[in-house]
């Protein structure tokens, strides 16, 4: 069992998102006094199908080239930092 903070570093994501998951229902969690606590496997299933793939139109460009990565972009950039 996962703390929200836990999960959170897990996934990279603000601890604030993480419940949010909660609320809206994306994720499942027991509720003790004031503290979530997720299980492992939910967190894993829902980091799974976190991404959807992009639609068919949206993987080239006008020109027809494939679609830079810009996710992947922004994330080297802020290692390197």
């Amino acid at each position: 069992m996962l703390t929200v903070p836990e999960a959170a570093r897990r996934t990279k994501r603000d601890p604030e998102t993480v419940r949010r998951w909660i609320r809206s229902g994306r994720l499942k969690a027991t509720r003790i006094g004031t503290q979530h606590l997720i299980d492992e496997d939910d967190l894993a299933h829902l980091t799974g199908d976190a991404t959807l793939p992009l639609p068919a139109p949206w993987q080239r460009t006008a020109t027809g080239e494939r679609m830079p990565d810009v996710v992947a972009a922004i994330r080297s950039s802020r290692a390197s930092r």
